[in-house]
């Protein structure tokens, strides 16, 4: 793991992440991400998505995980209000509008940026989506939805997986471009998984699984 030398966002302790009879993904394994930008790399089936569930705090893992100074075995509910995710595969939101959608994932969310997100839903071409229900959409575009909702939410840490599934090349460079600046600013931590290398983006860190 590289890691970039700022202070720490999410402090990992021995953590183990696994699933029953299988080989775990990670196994005493401990480490810290910082502000910006870290690209969680692994072919299919290496374990991206289970160890972005467990830093999401929604799928069980030993060891310690603390976010933004809350431990998440003391106070589960106070580090998920610090985590933006959203499973590609959920179908929470499929009877809901775009719009209601968005009001959902980001209204405990006091710093939400209302400005980017315009940005975001005018760069991801969303706004004739906005009033449609989610059932209705595309997988880029349900995508979209949330990729504008994560980037303009301002959690501590916002995790993405395999972000540009789905996305046309104009939504991509709109993806890249507001990474980017998240990484210029360093204020937050966003962590990106996906089984290609990220070029259009300063990383603070790469995690490459598995660990060696």
């Amino acid at each position: 793991m590289n890691t970039a030398r700022t202070p720490g966002i999410l402090h990992i302790d021995s953590l183990r992440v696994g699933y029953p009879y299988a080989p775990p993904i990670v196994d005493g394994w401990s480490a810290t991400l910082g502000p910006g930008v870290t690209l969680l790399h692994g072919d299919t089936g290496s374990g991206k998505s289970t160890l972005l569930r467990a830093w999401a705090g929604v799928h069980p893992a030993a060891g310690r995980l603390t976010l933004a100074g809350t431990p998440l075995d003391r106070d589960p509910e106070g580090y998920q209000r610090h985590v933006f995710f959203v499973d590609p595969s959920t179908d929470t939101f499929d009877e809901v509008t775009a719009r209601a959608c968005t009001d959902a994932l980001t209204q405990a969310d006091a710093g939400f940026d209302a400005p980017r997100w315009n940005a975001l839903v005018e760069g991801f071409s969303l706004a004739p989506h906005l009033d449609k229900k989610m059932h209705m959409l595309s997988t880029g575009s349900k995508r979209k939805v949330w990729l504008a909702a994560a980037l303009s939410a301002n959690r501590a840490l916002t995790l993405l997986d395999e972000p540009t599934g789905g996305l046309d090349a104009g939504s991509m460079r709109c993806l890249w471009r507001a990474l980017a600046d998240i990484a210029a600013t360093a204020e937050r931590a966003v962590v990106v998984a996906s089984g290609e290398h990220v070029d259009a983006v300063p990383l603070a860190a790469t995690i490459a699984l598995p660990l060696r």
